[in-house]
C-alpha cells in the first residue's frame, strides 16, 4: 500500500525501532504496541494520498493537512505503522457513514486508547466522500477511527467533526461496504466497541463474519 468513530450513536511516523521503513516486520510490530510519541509529533506533509485495499476492492482518500493538521498528522502516523491494515469496517449505516480505525489486536488498542490529539476547527463540510475523525462527546478525544460520510452529514459539522480528507477514486467500493449488521451495542445488535477493544477481530470474525475490512493502507 501507499501513503501516498465515529461519534457514537449520539454523538511514517519512522520511530526509533524503524517502523514505518519495514512495516510487515517485528519494528512495525513494536511502533504498534509502544507508539514513539516523539514521532507521532512530527507533522505530515501538506497534502497526501492514501491507497486502500479491501476485501470490496479499493479506494483512494487525499488528506489536506490545512483542513485539519492535528488530525491528518495522526492519520499519517498510522497509516505509517499499518495499524488499519486487517481492520475492519465495524459500523456502517447506510446513508450515514462507514467507521473503522479499531486494530484487530487488542493490544494494539490498549496502547493507542490514551493517545488521544487536540480538536481541529472545523474547515470544511461532512458531505460525501469526506473522511473525519471519529470522538466522544469530550472535547480532545480523537484517536483512531475515523468515518466515511455516505451522504451530506453537515449537521456533524457544528458538533466538532472536523473532515481531513476526501474519497478521490473508489467511492463505490465505499458504497459496497457490508452493512446488514447495524449499529452496535448499547443501541442494537451490532458489534460492541468494548468488545472489539478487549477481544479484537477474533471477536469480529466469530460473531460478525461478514464485516469487510481493510487489507491494507
Amino acid at each position: 500500500a501507499s501513503i501516498v468513530v465515529v461519534l457514537s450513536a449520539m454523538g511514517v511516523a519512522c520511530t526509533a525501532d524503524g517502523a514505518g521503513s519495514n512495516r510487515s516486520g517485528g519494528g512495525a510490530a513494536k511502533g504498534l504496541t509502544k507508539p514513539d510519541q516523539a514521532a507521532l509529533a512530527t507533522p505530515a506533509p501538506d497534502s497526501f494520498k492514501v491507497a486502500f485495499e479491501t476485501s470490496k476492492g479499493n479506494f483512494t482518500v487525499v488528506a489536506h493537512r490545512d483542513w485539519a493538521p492535528h488530525g491528518v498528522d495522526r492519520f499519517y502516523h498510522l497509516v505509517q505503522l499499518g495499524f488499519f491494515d486487517d481492520a475492519r469496517f465495524f459500523r456502517v449505516l447506510s446513508g450515514f457513514m462507514a467507521q473503522f480505525g479499531m486494530n484487530g489486536d487488542p493490544r494494539v488498542s490498549a496502547a493507542w486508547e490514551r493517545l488521544t490529539i487536540p480538536d481541529d476547527p472545523v474547515k470544511q463540510s461532512n458531505k460525501r466522500g469526506m473522511v473525519t475523525f471519529a470522538a466522544e462527546s469530550a472535547p480532545n478525544t480523537r484517536s483512531t477511527q475515523l468515518f466515511i460520510n455516505y451522504g451530506d452529514n453537515a449537521n456533524l459539522d457544528g458538533l466538532g467533526f472536523a473532515p481531513i480528507g476526501q474519497v478521490v477514486d473508489g467511492m463505490a467500493v465505499v458504497d459496497s461496504l457490508y452493512s446488514g449488521y447495524g449499529e452496535g451495542a448499547p443501541d442494537g445488535s451490532g458489534p460492541s466497541q468494548d468488545r472489539i477493544a478487549a477481544q479484537g477481530n477474533a471477536y469480529l470474525t466469530k460473531e460478525f463474519p461478514k464485516l469487510d475490512y481493510i487489507r491494507t493502507a
